[in-house]
């Protein structure tokens, strides 16, 4: 594929290698280059549920501002879905590894 030189996933990074990274255990299909949130909008269909309703919830701003695509690595770690890049075999939390299941 061609480089991307838009600046939104880096100027000298190839996109479309078909990665796997992992949600909450599960395997999710990424492509090389495009946000989590990308990647979690095409597979499972969403990035977390509402903590206080059964609401599925899927990024609202796409810019790192509203604060709504918040995940975890497993080792505790934060990220942002909307300007994280997937690595392949990355393992994310939709909960804090500390949070009650």
């Amino acid at each position: 594929m061609d480089l991307v030189g838009s600046g939104r996933v880096g100027p000298d990074l190839r996109v479309g290698t078909a990665i796997s990274i992992f949600i909450d255990g599960l395997r999710v299909r990424a492509r090389l280059g495009e946000s989590v949130l990308t990647a979690m909008r095409s597979d499972p269909g969403h990035v977390r549920n509402f903590e206080f309703m059964d609401e599925a919830r899927a990024g609202f701003c796409l810019m790192g501002a509203c604060q709504d695509c918040w995940l975890w690595r497993e080792d505790g770690e934060r990220l942002r879905a909307c300007t994280s890049l997937v690595d392949a075999g990355m393992r994310l939390l939709t909960r804090s590894p500390e949070a009650p299941r």
